[in-house]
C-alpha cells in the first residue's frame, strides 16, 4: 500500500487483530512506527529486513494493546521493548502522555508530547496530528497526504468504545464529525481489523458505518445510551 514516495504499510499483529502502521519515505527509507505492541522483535526484523531507518513511534492512545504493558493479567510488549532496541522518541498527545508513562513504564525524556495540528516530517513525508478524544482523552490520529490512521477513534464500521475510564461520548460525537469532514477519497486506516476489509475509502465508510450518519448529538447521546 504505497505511492512512489510514501511508505505505508499496514501488519495485522496479536491476539486482539491489531494494526501497526510503518510510515515513512521510500528516498530516505527513514520510517515511523504506529501502536508498535505486541512482537517488537518481528517488528524489529521487519525494519531490518527492508533496510528502514526507525526515526519514532506515534501513539494514537495508551491502552495496553497498542502501546504495550499489563493487560488482563498478562504483559504485553510494546513501547518499553521498542525502545530497548531502537532509542527513538515517541509521539503522543499531551492529554494522553502521563497515560501512556504510567501505561508503558517509559520515562519523560522519551516522549514527545503534541498538539493537534503539530506536524513531523520523517524523510520527504510529513505526518499531521490530529486530535480526536472521546475513545480516550488524547487520542489521536494521523493524517499522511491521502491517508488517515484512525487507531480507535473510527473503524470502517463502528468506532471506539465510549464506556472506558477516561472515555467521552460527547467528545467522540465532535471527533468523529471532525472525520467526517475530510474528503471521500481519504483512506481509512483503523487501529483493529474488525471489518471484512482491512481498509476503506472515507466515502464508502460514511456508507456503511451508523455512527457517521449521525449529525445530530441529541441523537447520538441515545444511541450511546
Amino acid at each position: 500500500m504505497s505511492t512512489s514516495e510514501l511508505i505505508i504499510e499496514q501488519l495485522q499483529i496479536g491476539p486482539m487483530q491489531n494494526f501497526v502502521y510503518v510510515v515513512g519515505s521510500r528516498a530516505t527509507r527513514e520510517v515511523v512506527l504506529v501502536d508498535p505492541a505486541w512482537d517488537i522483535d518481528a517488528l524489529s526484523a521487519h525494519l531490518a529486513e527492508n533496510d528502514y531507518t526507525l526515526k519514532g513511534a506515534l501513539v494514537t492512545h495508551y491502552h495496553p494493546d497498542h502501546i504495550g504493558g499489563g493487560f488482563g493479567g498478562r504483559k504485553i510488549a510494546g513501547l518499553a521493548e521498542l525502545l530497548a532496541k531502537h532509542p527513538v522518541k515517541i509521539y503522543a498527545h499531551r492529554d494522553e502522555s502521563d497515560g501512556v508513562r504510567k501505561v508503558t513504564g517509559i520515562s519523560e525524556s522519551d516522549l514527545v508530547r503534541v498538539d493537534s495540528g503539530d506536524r513531523l516530517n520523517v524523510g520527504d513525508i510529513e505526518v499531521e496530528f490530529l486530535h480526536t478524544p472521546g475513545h480516550t482523552p488524547g487520542s489521536q490520529c494521523f493524517r499522511i497526504r491521502n491517508t488517515l490512521v484512525s487507531g480507535d477513534t473510527l473503524f470502517i464500521q463502528g468506532c471506539g468504545r465510549v464506556d472506558l475510564p477516561g472515555s467521552d461520548p460527547e467528545q467522540m460525537y465532535h471527533s468523529l464529525r471532525k472525520l467526517a469532514a475530510l474528503p471521500d477519497d481519504t483512506l481509512l486506516l483503523p487501529g483493529h481489523h474488525y471489518s471484512e476489509a482491512p481498509n476503506a475509502t472515507m466515502g464508502e465508510t460514511k456508507m456503511q458505518n451508523p455512527y457517521l450518519r449521525i449529525d445530530d448529538l441529541g441523537t447520538w447521546k441515545q444511541v450511546m445510551g
